[in-house]
């Protein structure tokens, strides 16, 4: 069978024989009323634990909405309309809102960035900032001892808006909701505390109840309250197929089990050989964020089985203290070891890297240098049809395959788990 594996902006082609196929994990078939602007209007009108937004934000003076940077597949572009008529309709004006994209860790946007993300209308109506342009306000601590530093025009607004898609989170069990203030607005600082739980066995994709690093960060919203989200969830062609509206907790939790009626795959039985790609451009600008889709393919690889990543990785690396782990460690176990004494920002995704290269060799097909590769601990690959000839060269003809075309949204479960 030919099949197109998403790769960048320009897909590319693989050849499998049927026989080794143990599957396909596309998206489930779940039937939907409505989708796009239309799904969004709808929610809309039917927001879930709270008031209207046209209610909320009546005779607010200072409202933010916190939204995706360009690393980030929510369509900003359609969701923003659609909620600034209707806040427009309450009253307010434009000179009373600030859009502010949640960078989290992630590098500066251009203005053609942000006017791409937003659309030219929104981009001329409404102030479009990045949250790392401002110093950041101390609103408090968590229980759990993380301080709630959030960049000033979020900490100082009296209305607060966020936007995202939910999508599986390799240590939050999901995206959106409270992710968009902690880590989206946050301090540094504030994300490695947070993010530190990520080395504990319940910080795990597909989980929120009993994750205590979902926990930690849903904590912080006592100290910077939301008033009202609009997240979404998104098909393999990145259009929106649901969007919930309201509570930032209710309403994230309603978008979870949609997420997972759609994207959990339950699979037989692991594979040798498990093809996995991001879905292309914009998830797999670099390798920071190519690896949402090597997280979820380890739970579908067999011990000692190869997982061939497929990520453009224009950008490279896509963050400096990534890169520096990464290249500072004689094996992967270094990287385990570090992050059990060193957390660092960063470094988290090295860590994450390294244990499942514990288990299963890594064939990465991208743009990057091939020696840079090999010292990353992969094996670098230009084409995904070679990388995949390589891996049955070495696990032989009956090597049986698994293909997660958009792994970072697909969660392979196995059995009734």
């Amino acid at each position: 069978m030919k099949l197109e594996i998403g790769f960048g902006t320009t897909p590319q082609i693989v050849e499998l024989p049927d026989k080794n196929v143990d599957g396909i994990l596309y998206p489930n078939e779940v039937t939907v009323a409505t989708t796009g602007a239309e799904e969004v209007n709808r929610s809309l009108s039917h927001p879930i634990g709270t008031r209207s937004l046209e209610e909320i934000v009546k005779g607010k003076e200072r409202i933010v909405i916190v939204t995706s940077d360009i690393t980030r597949p929510m369509p900003s572009h359609v969701v923003l309309p659609q909620l600034l008529e209707r806040v427009y309709a309450a009253g307010v004006k434009p000179e009373s809102i600030t859009i502010v994209f949640a960078l989290g860790s992630h590098r500066t946007q251009t203005e053609e960035e942000k006017l791409h993300l937003v659309g030219e209308s929104v981009y001329r109506q409404v102030r479009c900032v990045d949250s790392s342009e401002f110093d950041f306000v101390h609103m408090g601590t968590t229980p759990g001892g993380t301080p709630v530093d959030i960049c000033r025009p979020v900490a100082e607004a009296d209305c607060r808006i966020c936007l995202g898609n939910i999508e599986y989170h390799y240590f939050a069990g999901y995206s959106g909701g409270a992710k968009a203030i902690m880590p989206g607005v946050s301090t540094r600082a504030a994300i490695q505390a947070n993010h530190s739980r990520m080395v504990r066995p319940d910080a795990c994709a597909g989980k929120l109840e009993g994750n205590s690093l979902r926990k930690d960060l849903e904590d912080a919203l006592v100290c910077c309250p939301v008033d009202f989200i609009v997240n979404v969830v998104l098909d393999e062609t990145k259009q929106i197929v649901y969007s919930v509206c309201g509570d930032i907790i209710t309403a994230h939790r309603a978008g979870c089990r949609f997420l997972d009626r759609f994207y959990r795959k339950e699979i037989s039985r692991k594979a040798d050989i498990v093809l996995v790609s991001q879905g292309g451009a914009p998830k797999d600008l670099n390798l920071y964020q190519t690896q949402k889709a090597l997280e979820n393919g380890k739970y579908a690889v067999k011990e000692n089985g190869i997982i061939v990543l497929v990520g453009s990785c224009r950008e490279g690396m896509g963050e400096r203290v990534f890169e520096e782990w990464m290249l500072r460690a004689d094996r992967p176990s270094d990287l385990i070891k570090r992050i059990e004494t060193d957390f660092q920002l960063g470094g988290h995704k090295a860590a994450a890297i390294a244990m499942v290269l514990e288990h299963a060799k890594v064939f990465l097909v991208s743009h990057m240098e091939k020696e840079f590769v090999r010292n990353i601990f992969m094996t670098p690959f230009s084409s995904v049809q070679e990388a995949v000839d390589q891996a049955f060269e070495e696990l032989g003809a009956e090597a049986s395959v698994l293909v997660m075309p958009f792994g970072g949204s697909t969660l392979p479960v196995v059995g009734d788990t």
